[in-house]
C-alpha cells in the first residue's frame, strides 16, 4: 500500500514512520511535512534513502500541492499527524492553529474524496474533552464524553474531529479518529514538559513548573501509540473514534522530581511559575474500546518508559542541542537546497 503520513517530521509522526517501515516493509511511506519550527528533517535521516520512503516538503493547506501529490502517489491510506500542537503557542497566536488544524484537514479530506482512499485517519487528542477534577480519580474520558475544550489548540483539534465526522456522514468518506493521551519518548521537541526538563536539568538551569505542578496527565509511550494507530487504520471500524490511553497517570511535579532524581540533580532547580491560562487539571483516558475491538493495550509502564526516554536524550544530545541552537532548521537547506522532494 501507499501511505501518506502528514506531519511525519514531527515527534509522533516520525516515530510512526519508523514503526511502519519496520513492521510493514512491503508498504511505501510518503511523508509530508511543512518543516515548521517543530518539524525536523534530520530526525528522518535514518530512512531518507530507504527505497520505500519519500519525503515531500509541503503545507497541508496548499490545495494544489496536495492534489498534485495525490495524483502522483495514488495513496491507499492517509494518516494526518500534521498539526500545530503547543497549547502555550495557541494562546499567543490562535490563527495558525485554526489554519493548519482545521483548513489543512479539510484540504486533505477533499483530496481523499477526489482521488479515492481506503482510509483517512485523523490523529487527535484527549484535550478535546476538556479536563477532569483532581478529586475524582474514578472519572475517565470515554469516546462519547462530550467535547468541552479549554484552549485554542484543543478547540482547533475538536473542530477538525467534527469536520472528519461530517465528511464521513455527508460524503461517505472512510474515516477513523484516535484521541490519545500525552505522549513521551524519543525525538520529542524540547519545548514539551519531559524533554524540556531533561535539557534544563542537564544544563543546571531552572525547571519551570506551572503553579504547584499538581496537574495530572495520562502518559503514553510513543511506540505504544504508533502500534495503536497502525491497528486502527488497518482493522478499525470505519467512522469510529478510538481513545488511546497509557494507564499511567502522573502529576507534573512528580515527573519533574523523577527526572531530577534520575539525573542526580537537586530539587532546588524547580521554579514554580504563574499557571497557564485555562490550565486543564487532569486528563485520563479509558481505552477499553480499542482493547475490546482490536486487542490493543499499552505495553510500556511509565517507570520503564521514562527511564528509556531520559537515557535516549542522554545518548542523543546532539539532536536536541541542535534544536535549542536552531541549527536543525538549516539541515534541509544544507542537504537539499531548494529541492522539495526526497526519495523515489
Amino acid at each position: 500500500m501507499n501511505i501518506i503520513v502528514t506531519g511525519g517530521a514531527g515527534f509522533i509522526g516520525s516515530n510512526f514512520v519508523f514503526y511502519e517501515l519496520k513492521q510493514h516493509p512491503e508498504d511505501r511511506i510518503i511523508c509530508v511535512d511543512k518543516l515548521t519550527y517543530a518539524g525536523n528533517l534530520s530526525t528522518l535521516e535514518p530512512v531518507l534513502h530507504n527505497p520505500a520512503f519519500r519525503f515531500v516538503k509541503l503545507d497541508i493547506c496548499d490545495r494544489d500541492g496536495i492534489y498534485k501529490l495525490f495524483e502522483e502517489e495514488k495513496p491507499d491510506i492517509v494518516v494526518n499527524f500534521a498539526a500545530e500542537s503547543h497549547v502555550d503557542r495557541s494562546i499567543e497566536n490562535p490563527t495558525i492553529f485554526l489554519e493548519t488544524n482545521i483548513i489543512g484537514t479539510s484540504v486533505l479530506m477533499d483530496a481523499c474524496r477526489k482521488y479515492g482512499i481506503t482510509r483517512y485517519h485523523q490523529v487527535s487528542t484527549d484535550e478535546v474533552y476538556g479536563d477532569l477534577p483532581l478529586d475524582r480519580p474514578d472519572l475517565l474520558f470515554h469516546e462519547d464524553t462530550p467535547i468541552h475544550t479549554s484552549s485554542p489548540y484543543s478547540t482547533s483539534k475538536a473542530s477538525a474531529d467534527l469536520l472528519v465526522q461530517a465528511y464521513h456522514r455527508t460524503y461517505g468518506l472512510p474515516v477513523s479518529i484516535s484521541r490519545c493521551s500525552n505522549n513521551y519518548g524519543p525525538y520529542q521537541f524540547p519545548e514539551k514538559l519531559i524533554p524540556l526538563m531533561i535539557a534544563n536539568a542537564l544544563a543546571d538551569k531552572k525547571l519551570p513548573v506551572y503553579g504547584e505542578g499538581l496537574n495530572v496527565r495520562d502518559w503514553l509511550y510513543v511506540e505504544d501509540h504508533c502500534k495503536a494507530i497502525d491497528l486502527i487504520m488497518r482493522k478499525g471500524t470505519v467512522g469510529e473514534i478510538y481513545n488511546i490511553g497509557g494507564h499511567n497517570e502522573m502529576r507534573n511535579i512528580d515527573i519533574v522530581k523523577l527526572i531530577l532524581d534520575y539525573l542526580g540533580k537537586p530539587y532546588s532547580l524547580i521554579e514554580h511559575v504563574t499557571d497557564r491560562k485555562g490550565h486543564d487539571r487532569r486528563y485520563a483516558i479509558d481505552p477499553t474500546k480499542i482493547h475490546n475491538e482490536l486487542g490493543w493495550l499499552p505495553e510500556t509502564m511509565f517507570k520503564d518508559g521514562i527511564k528509556k526516554t531520559i537515557q535516549w536524550y542522554l545518548d542523543n544530545k546532539e539532536w536536541w542541542e541542535n534544536i535549542i541552537r536552531g541549527d536543525y532548521q538549516n539541515y534541509y537547506k544544507e542537504m537539499y537546497g531548494k529541492k522539495e522532494v526526497i526519495g523515489s
